[in-house]
């Protein structure tokens, strides 16, 4: 299994995730859920209204956090924001519901992988793996 497979499998079965931002100085963070593996990259979304967006495009370096029972892994790097019809199109297929609300209310969904990745899976005391993603 590849290292971009094994953060993809974490962040399946904690189903959701918290994604960290700043907001000029102040840390921010809020729950996520979707993701998609695509092309040998995680890709993720969110609209291009809401201020998550406008953070990481400000300042790219983010974070993911996820937890399964005692184990959680940090995943992080450097988000970078992709136009692309064909994976606009594969994600109407994995959240259908959701772009329905977004083609309703006329928001763009933006999409974004993280270049330069680090991830690492611990316990609740010790570090269990690291790698570069």
């Amino acid at each position: 299994m590849s290292n971009i497979e094994k953060v993809n499998q974490f962040l399946d079965q904690a189903k959701v995730f918290c994604f960290l931002t700043t907001d000029g100085d102040q840390p921010k963070g809020r729950p996520f859920g979707f993701h998609m593996l695509a092309d040998g990259k995680i890709y993720f979304g969110c609209g291009t209204h809401k201020d998550v967006f406008k953070q990481l495009t400000k300042n790219p370096k983010v974070e993911v956090v996820a937890t399964i029972g005692s184990e959680f892994m940090r995943y992080d790097g450097v988000a970078t924001v992709v136009k692309d019809d064909a994976l606009l199109a594969k994600t109407r297929e994995v959240i259908p519901q959701v772009m329905a609300m977004y083609d309703k209310n006329n928001w763009e969904m933006g999409l974004f992988y993280l270049e330069k990745g680090h991830a690492e899976i611990r316990g609740l005391i010790e570090l269990k793996e690291e790698f570069d993603v």
